[in-house]
């Protein structure tokens, strides 16, 4: 009895203030404090730090979002520029050769395709089909470059792009010997 009358002693007055009884327990639940209406708490709107915080989030997703999208544009111009010097310009080189009995040279370019060269008299073609007779570009605006003999294609004709940098012979090339 004597551990009763001590935890009553200092138990808080509870006259005027809500108490919820749960499982034997009594709580008590004091009521929110309230703030006058000149108080920092009770205007409308944001501080100027708040929305420099938003503001600079944002500008972090951004930059994030257009490192992400800009590296997958650059894997698809490389891999446009790798489809078109190893496929789509295979079977027109080829067709050529048949008919030619060997490939272009390198001072006839990728231009006797769609044109005759001089003393063509077996070309059977335009073997490229291109719009306006002119021959397409890399996905960085750049011609295609094309050698033969082939330096780096021994047994073959090189052809490739210059690539991002627009240097021929750098590490960012994309030919058809790789």
């Amino acid at each position: 009895m004597g551990d009763e009358t001590f935890a009553d002693e200092w138990r808080p007055s509870i006259k005027d203030q809500p108490v919820l009884d749960t499982i034997g327990l009594r709580l008590v639940i004091f009521p929110l404090m309230t703030f006058s209406s000149s108080s920092r708490f009770s205007r409308r709107g944001f501080t100027l730090l708040e929305i420099m915080v938003v503001l600079a989030i944002l500008g972090l997703l951004v930059a994030v979002l257009v490192r992400n999208v800009t590296g997958d544009l650059d894997r698809g111009q490389r891999q446009a520029a790798e489809l078109f010097v190893k496929t789509t310009l295979s079977l027109p080189l080829t067709n050529y050769r048949i008919d030619m009995g060997s490939y272009p040279t390198t001072a006839q370019g990728l231009e006797a395709l769609v044109t005759s060269p001089e003393g063509g008299g077996r070309w059977k073609g335009p073997y490229l089909e291109t719009p306006g007779g002119r021959l397409p570009m890399d996905p960085w605006q750049q011609p295609y470059e094309y050698r033969y003999p082939g330096t780096q294609n021994k047994r073959g004709y090189d052809l490739f792009s210059k690539g991002p940098d627009m240097t021929a012979g750098t590490e960012d090339d994309v030919g058809n010997w790789q």
